[in-house]
């Protein structure tokens, strides 16, 4: 079973269209890390992939505000005005849909799936310090997590935490091998908005008969994305990062 491993997509079907052209006979199932909607202008044809296709899928921060569950009070002036308008957009359905997601972590198939961390699903693992906290409470030895939109991921080894890098500018994938002896928290990237300074839209592949995963990232279009964006008189800065993968 090769899954297909999805997080924050953020509204941004041009970025997940590019996903599923590059990875099209590659893979069994998908998973989402949550993060399906807000800051892009198409939530619901992203929310109808998402429905149809994804076996498992986890909410994040923004989906609990974009389907009305959350305090806007916490989110910064940008991230209110686009979760304010994605939910006067969404239909009914995808609304419920998203609301209805449950909160990580869930175990899938001998690993576990989740949006921030195993402590608080809001929870940002940026540092080693961060994933240092989180690995003691880990009941596998490979979790996947999103939220921060930067792909790679630690490992614990030897009662250290090891940084995982992504591919390389440039470079489209990069595998890593995994050490039966060590743990993995696993970020897939974000597929709708990177920051990590590659634009490129960003997944994963993972087999758990393999002792490999595969990090992969595609351009895509993201000139049509922007102008979405502008036509839907959202904040212009949720079009000009696109092009900065910040």
């Amino acid at each position: 079973m090769r899954y297909l491993i999805l997080s924050d997509l953020h509204g941004n079907l041009e970025a997940l269209t590019a996903v599923l052209e590059s990875a099209v006979g590659e893979y069994d199932r998908t998973l989402c890390l949550g993060d399906l909607v807000g800051y892009g202008a198409d939530p619901n044809a992203v929310t109808d992939w998402v429905r149809s296709n994804a076996a498992v899928v986890v909410r994040g921060n923004h989906d609990r505000a974009c389907a009305g569950l959350e305090d806007l009070e916490w989110f910064n002036p940008v991230a209110r005005v686009a979760a304010e308008w994605t939910y006067t957009q969404l239909t009914p359905e995808n609304r419920s849909y998203i609301a209805e997601l449950p909160k990580g972590p869930i175990a899938v198939d001998g690993f576990q799936v989740m949006h921030g961390s195993l402590l608080d699903e809001d929870e940002y693992m940026v540092q080693p310090a961060d994933a240092g906290q989180a690995f003691p409470y880990l009941e596998t030895s490979l979790a996947f997590f999103g939220h921060t939109h930067l792909q790679g991921g630690f490992e614990w080894a030897h009662s250290r935490v090891r940084v995982i890098g992504r591919p390389a500018p440039g470079q489209k994938e990069t595998f890593l091998e995994l050490d039966p002896e060590n743990a993995y928290l696993i970020n897939p990237g974000s597929v709708g908005q990177p920051r990590d300074g590659d634009p490129r839209t960003a997944y994963i592949f993972y087999d758990p008969s393999d002792k490999f995963l595969l990090y992969r990232r595609v351009p895509y279009d993201i000139t049509t994305a922007q102008q979405k964006i502008h036509n839907a008189e959202l904040p212009d800065i949720l079009a000009h990062r696109l092009a900065l993968g910040r």
